[in-house]
């Protein structure tokens, strides 16, 4: 779709259709649900900064489109504590359409909505993808050995196909994984096609983890992928299960970097995301598409996290509402937005700093003073 575009141009336009998606779907579920709940909407916007264009529906909602396409927001009406605004302000707020004056169960719906459409989103494109083009299936194809692992001293190698172990046949990369992470320290006799003959190959796989918990590792990484075609209620089924398993995947991968058996240089900001966009983008519309729907359950995560001026920091202090029967303190929320968004503001600044740092940019500033 954007093959022939120079590298730049591409990894801008394809970074704006991304964000622009994720940033429009977010925003549609707190939107929708505002409507549902009786809150009226006084503004959707795609972006921040200046206006570039705007419209204003017979409801009264402004439309604008920004120039920043960091992100986005809705503006609630009577969103504001009434302690903060000004009596002025006040008696132009409409009585039963008003934000605040909701119940915590309708707030708490509202604010949920941004990361529960994210979901939804990615569970559409998913089952959208397996539709059009088949459902991807990882083939017992070795793509790749580890240096000293048990697959390189077994003998395993680049292309070689996994048939069977111990007699049970592999269909999947997701069968070879499973048995072997099951089999720690067994030997295991695998039947393997290389170069139209199959031969047969004993393997120990090592044994990793702490404590009882005990799992074998082969050294191996799948590398092929085949596409088969599913019916639409497999495709619908298929669209969820994928979504859960990307959401476990990534809590797996931050759980790792937590407990520091993954490194935090993975961490990627908007730059990170351009480029990446840029490069799916090149590969064709199936990617890109495959790509969003990825991005689309990391941002509804990220959005669910109990920190302030997240979504989740405000269903945090509407659960804790709904439980003592009344709001938190306003000095309590007020020091936990300023400390959510100096949270954020680290990790923003670090992974921007990940970002310079993938993209060569300190070597290259090196180079020339150098």
């Amino acid at each position: 779709m954007f093959a022939f575009v120079p590298d730049v141009i591409r990894s801008a336009a394809a970074f704006v259709v991304v964000l622009g998606v994720l940033v429009f779907v977010h925003e549609l579920g707190h939107y929708l649900a505002a409507r549902w709940r009786g809150v009226r909407v006084e503004a959707f916007s795609i972006g921040f900064g200046a206006t570039i264009a705007s419209w204003t529906d017979s409801r009264g909602t402004v439309w604008k489109l920004a120039w920043l396409p960091l992100g986005g927001y809705v503006k609630l009406h009577g969103q504001e504590n009434p302690k903060d605004v000004a009596p002025e302000v006040m008696a132009a707020w409409i009585p039963g359409e008003t934000f605040h004056e909701k119940p915590v169960l309708s707030r708490g719906i509202i604010v949920a909505a941004g990361p529960v459409a994210n979901f939804v989103l990615a569970m559409v494109l998913f089952a959208g993808l397996f539709i059009a083009v088949g459902q991807p299936v990882p083939l017992p194809v070795i793509g790749g050995v580890a240096a000293d692992s048990a697959a390189s001293r077994a003998g395993l190698l680049l292309d070689d196909r996994i048939l069977s172990i111990d007699g049970r046949p592999i269909d999947t990369f997701d069968d070879l994984k499973n048995i072997v992470a099951s089999h720690p320290d067994q030997k295991l006799t695998l039947e393997v096609s290389r170069d139209g003959a199959d031969r047969t190959i004993e393997v120990t796989p090592e044994s990793v983890g702490s404590g009882d918990h005990k799992v074998g590792l082969l050294g191996v990484r799948g590398g092929a992928v085949e596409y088969r075609h599913v019916s639409i209620p497999a495709a619908l089924l298929g669209g969820v299960t994928q979504t859960w398993t990307v959401t476990r995947e990534t809590f797996a991968g931050l759980a790792q970097m937590l407990g520091g058996s993954r490194g935090t240089d993975e961490l990627g900001g908007p730059l990170r995301i351009a480029q990446l966009s840029g490069q799916v983008a090149k590969l064709g519309a199936a990617t890109l598409v495959s790509f969003i729907a990825v991005l689309s359950v990391n941002l509804g995560l990220i959005n669910l996290f109990p920190v302030p001026v997240l979504d989740g920091g405000h269903l945090l202090f509407y659960l804790l509402e709904a439980l003592r029967g009344r709001p938190i303190p306003q000095r309590a929320q007020e020091y936990g937005f300023r400390a959510g968004l100096a949270f954020l503001a680290s990790l923003f600044v670090f992974a921007t700093w990940n970002d310079l740092t993938h993209l060569g940019v300190f070597r290259w500033v090196v180079s020339l003073i150098g």
